[in-house]
């Protein structure tokens, strides 16, 4: 998705304040940036019927826009124009495994979005709102695949997001342990990294032998 060198670091509200572990916190954009597109499910929280409710949702960003899509007849797409909206994405990139069972943690990458949700009416927009959202799940797949039509268009809500409004947290490294429990020993340390890959793609049972697999899907 694009970037640009001009954008201005994020700038917390009382909202996306971080109150604890500040010095996991990033200003930087570059660092928003790299979650969201890292991602490929986000936590879409609403308040539905009073309660709040909190759906996993796709979603692709493009530039300083997140867009959001869902069925007419969701409820929690109608409950994300009634008011402002939390989004959420998080990246576990391993465990760690400390001394002390207060001091197990994980090693992550998140981000969390808050703002109020617009609904993209235009009919260009929401179908590049809808590539957006098809080409970070499945890059190079847009243009090869029918288009939505009136009907699937007519059945679809379309939201964008503005990034405006956001905070990132980050952790790395080993354990936090206190030095007693150092000294003390006979307790392993350290951390068992997480790593996801993609398997081999699984043709549909209906498609015509004849048809190869994408590079785009052989190669991701």
């Amino acid at each position: 998705m694009t970037t640009s060198a001009t954008r201005p670091p994020l700038s917390p509200t009382p909202r996306t304040t971080l109150t604890r572990s500040r010095e996991r916190g990033s200003a930087d954009r570059a660092d928003l940036d790299a979650v969201l597109d890292a991602g490929l499910i986000c936590h879409l929280g609403v308040l539905h019927a009073g309660t709040p409710l909190v759906v996993p949702t796709a979603y692709g960003r493009d530039g300083d826009t997140l867009y959001l899509h869902g069925s007419t007849g969701a409820g929690n797409m109608r409950a994300a124009l009634d008011g402002d909206i939390s989004i959420a994405v998080t990246l576990v990139d391993g465990v760690v495994y400390a001394r002390s069972a207060m001091h197990f943690s994980m090693n992550f990458r998140s981000a969390v979005v808050r703002g109020r949700a617009e609904e993209v009416t235009d009919r260009e927009r929401r179908v590049h709102g809808l590539r957006v959202i098809v080409e970070h799940a499945a890059p190079g797949s847009w243009d090869r695949v029918r288009e939505p039509n009136k009907k699937e268009l007519a059945a679809t809500v379309v939201l964008a997001l503005d990034l405006t409004e956001a905070s990132v947290k980050l952790r790395t490294g080993g354990p936090k342990d206190d030095a007693d429990d150092i000294t003390t020993g006979g307790v392993w340390a350290g951390v068992l990294p997480l790593h996801q890959s993609w398997g081999t793609p699984i043709p549909s049972p209906d498609l015509d032998p004849g048809i190869p697999t994408p590079p785009e899907v052989l190669h991701r």
